[in-house]
C-alpha cells in the first residue's frame, strides 16, 4: 500500500482523546479542519503550528502524518490536555502556553492550523470554557488578530494557513484581511450544520443584532486557506 492510500485509509480524527474540564472538545469545526489538513501535502520535514490547540486533536493528527508540530494555547488547561493526549498517543509535540504566536518567536512554519473562538457574543470571558468560543460582538476578536499575525509565522514561498470559522463572522471579511496582509486566500471548504447549544442559547440576541435571520436554523462553517507567496 502506498503512502497516499495509507493517508486516505487512516481515520481523520484520533480514536481517543482526553478532554479536561473547560477545554474545547473536538466538534464539527474540528472535523472540517482535519479534513482540510488531510488534503495538504505534509509529512516528515513539514513544520506545523497549531494555534489554539485545545484538546490537541489537530496537532496530534499532524504528528501522526509525520510532521514536526508545535501547539500553543493561552489556556493552561488546554496546554495540559494537549500534552496528555500527545503522551497517550506516543507522539512528540511541543506544546506551549502562548497568546496566539507570542511564544514561537521568529520561527516560520510550512503549515499553520487555527480553530479560533468565533461565536458572536455580548462580551469575552477571561476565564472558563466559554472563552474557547465567545469572540466579541461580531465574532472576529481573535480572527482579526490571526489575520494580522499569520504572515509573520508562515514560510515564504508556500507557507499555508488553514483556519476554520463560522459564516456568521463574515468569510469575505477574512479573505479581505488576509489578502491585504499579502496572502493569497480562498475558501477551501464549507458545510452547513444545525445550530448547536451555544448558538441556540443566544439565538434571540443574535436575531436582535441581525446576525442571523429569524428563519435560520443552520450555521455555515468555512475553512479559509491562505498561502504566503
Amino acid at each position: 500500500m502506498d503512502a497516499e492510500a495509507d493517508r486516505t485509509r487512516t481515520h481523520a480524527q484520533p480514536p481517543f482523546l482526553v478532554t479536561l474540564p473547560g477545554v474545547y472538545a473536538p466538534q464539527s469545526d474540528t472535523r472540517l479542519l482535519l479534513a482540510a489538513l488531510e488534503r495538504e501535502r505534509t509529512g516528515p520535514g513539514t513544520h506545523v503550528l497549531d494555534i489554539g490547540t485545545g484538546s490537541g486533536a489537530l496537532a496530534l493528527r499532524a504528528a501522526q502524518l509525520g510532521c514536526e508540530v508545535t501547539a500553543v494555547d493561552i489556556a493552561l488547561g488546554a496546554v495540559v490536555t494537549a500534552r496528555l493526549n500527545a503522551m497517550l498517543h506516543r507522539r512528540r509535540i511541543t506544546v506551549r502556553r502562548s497568546d496566539l504566536t507570542s511564544a514561537v518567536g521568529a520561527r516560520s512554519f510550512d503549515l499553520v492550523l487555527c480553530n479560533p473562538p468565533y461565536v458572536p457574543a455580548p462580551g469575552i470571558p477571561r476565564h472558563g470554557a466559554a472563552r474557547a468560543w465567545n469572540a466579541g460582538r461580531d465574532g472576529r476578536e481573535l480572527i482579526d488578530r490571526v489575520c494580522a499575525g499569520a504572515p509573520s509565522v508562515l514560510r515564504r514561498g508556500g507557507g499555508v494557513l488553514l483556519m476554520v470559522h463560522s459564516g456568521l463572522c463574515g468569510a469575505e471579511a477574512t479573505l479581505g484581511r488576509l489578502e491585504r496582509a499579502g496572502l493569497n486566500a480562498t475558501i477551501s471548504s464549507r458545510v452547513r450544520i444545525p445550530f448547536g447549544p451555544v448558538l441556540l442559547s443566544r439565538l434571540r440576541w443574535l436575531r436582535d443584532h441581525r446576525l442571523v435571520r429569524h428563519d435560520d436554523t443552520n450555521e455555515e462553517l468555512v475553512v479559509i486557506r491562505a498561502e504566503r507567496p
